[in-house]
């Protein structure tokens, strides 16, 4: 890959291998074996200056992205090594950045500085292995779960809102909207896959209330859904932090005390790094000034 890039950038072979210290054979012969890898010629030889083809400026422009996150991960691992910072990498699913989850973030670079906080969206139920091999260090998500060797804790539940268009008759009101509402109707769920998931909770929440849908329509992730929403294809059950992702739809509330989804924090049974207890102390402190995204009566 960093031959070809070489390549790409001097647009000439001579030039390329002369900055990468080598000969001009090996380099070509190399850029040889990757074209036969792809499967597609990448660069035109008989132009001078040498030109790349459409797969060769595709491939080209990927390559760029790569090199330069392989760089970004060798330096964070020296840094590491080093012991010149620490690292904390942090799982979510989508619907938590519309929460909590930015303003804890914001606070804890505020009170460790040197800390690497890394992001990683992952449904909830990827969270699980995750914690577990060790690719993240705690997990914001919305399944409730029973492993031995993770810790999971609920700091709220969260209301739910019904996302509808502008113009369907549930849209012209404000307030509340029961359950019922949703009788006949089509409904939009998320993620489609993997299961169990947050689709899951809205189906089982729909079933206890005894609603017959019209249809059920799933879809892979929440902008999707609201899409869909938004061409008057259905309706979509939200977090109701969420509702800020769009302004061009209503979003009324669900009037039932079982119209919640919980935000559930876990990280490793037994894990005893000095950023949990802050982590947990800082949380603590978003949720006791009760910010508007958690709807609070």
């Amino acid at each position: 890959m960093r031959y070809f890039v070489a390549v790409a950038r001097e647009r000439n072979f001579t030039r390329a291998a002369q900055m990468l210290n080598i000969a001009q054979p090996p380099l070509s012969r190399q850029i040889q074996l990757l074209e036969e890898e792809l499967g597609v010629p990448l660069v035109l030889r008989n132009s001078r200056p040498v030109r790349l083809t459409d797969a060769g400026r595709l491939f080209h422009e990927h390559a760029l992205q790569v090199l330069g996150r392989v760089e970004q991960m060798q330096a964070a691992t020296r840094r590491v090594g080093l012991n010149q910072n620490r690292v904390l990498s942090i799982g979510f699913v989508a619907s938590t950045l519309y929460g909590g989850l930015p303003v804890l973030v914001r606070k804890l670079r505020q009170k460790m500085p040197d800390l690497d906080i890394q992001l990683l969206e992952l449904l909830s139920v990827q969270q699980i292995p995750a914690l577990k091999e060790g690719r993240i260090d705690i997990g914001f998500g919305r399944l409730r779960q029973s492993d031995p060797g993770v810790t999971s804790t609920v700091i709220y539940e969260e209301r739910l809102a019904l996302a509808v268009p502008p113009d369907s008759p549930l849209g012209r009101e404000s307030g509340t909207l029961p359950f019922s509402a949703l009788s006949g109707e089509k409904l939009i769920v998320y993620p489609k896959e993997p299961r169990p998931s947050y689709a899951d909770q809205v189906l089982t929440l729909v079933q206890e209330a005894d609603i017959r849908l019209g249809e059920v329509q799933e879809v892979r992730e929440i902008q999707t859904a609201l899409g869909l929403v938004a061409a008057a294809a259905g309706l979509c059950i939200i977090p109701a932090s969420a509702r800020q992702m769009r302004a061009d739809l209503q979003f009324r509330l669900i009037e039932d005390p079982r119209a919640v989804s919980p935000v559930i924090v876990s990280h490793r049974a037994g894990d005893t790094s000095p950023w949990l207890s802050m982590v947990q102390d800082l949380l603590a402190e978003i949720i006791e000034s009760a910010p508007p995204w958690m709807e609070r009566d």
